[in-house]
């Protein structure tokens, strides 16, 4: 294995392990129908380089599995595979509009996890407490809501300060 690839493994377990301890340390705000997860803030992360796309999803899914296998995540086993790809989904389109600012901060990117996030989620906690269009919107908006709450309130300033504090260099492979 190259150094390149043993840096880009170790890059990605470190955003993983991040977002993972945060959320589990944090666990009942992290999981359930009215929930803020604050490592979430973390889903702006791809604003600097693409190589955060799969920690956070990495770390998603950690989070998700042990979640379900300790039982304090609610949706079980499907939040593993749908929880994750709603965080691939909106990691991928945060770094693709990542360019896309309005006074320098990528508004479009952080509204990525906070609408994918709360559709699918939405969707999954409809699913399983109130199978009904007024279920998904009211789960989907508190989703969104817990979203808005960490990407606007945490990850927007954490954003600022680490493009302040050139940290894309950490997340590039020399």
């Amino acid at each position: 294995m190259k150094q390149n690839d043993v840096q880009k493994l170790m890059k990605i377990a470190m955003i993983a392990a991040v977002y993972s301890a945060v959320s589990l340390l944090l666990a009942p705000l992290s999981f359930g129908a009215i929930q803020i997860r604050v490592a979430e803030a973390l889903t702006l992360l791809p604003v600097l380089s693409f190589l955060p796309v799969w920690g956070l999803t990495l770390g998603c899914a950690l989070t998700n599995l042990i979640g379900a296998m300790t039982g304090v995540n609610i949706l079980g086993f499907w939040d593993v595979l749908f929880g994750t790809l709603a965080t691939l989904i909106a990691a991928y389109f945060t770094y693709r509009f990542r360019f896309v600012r309005y006074k320098g901060i990528p508004w479009l990117s952080a509204l990525f996890p906070i609408v994918v996030n709360g559709i699918i989620i939405g969707a999954e906690l409809a699913i399983l407490l109130d199978p009904s269009f007024t279920g998904f919107l009211i789960f989907a908006g508190y989703v969104a809501l817990g979203e808005a709450l960490s990407v606007l309130v945490i990850g927007i300033p954490l954003m600022k300060r680490m493009e302040k504090g050139n940290f894309a260099k950490y997340f590039s492979v020399s």
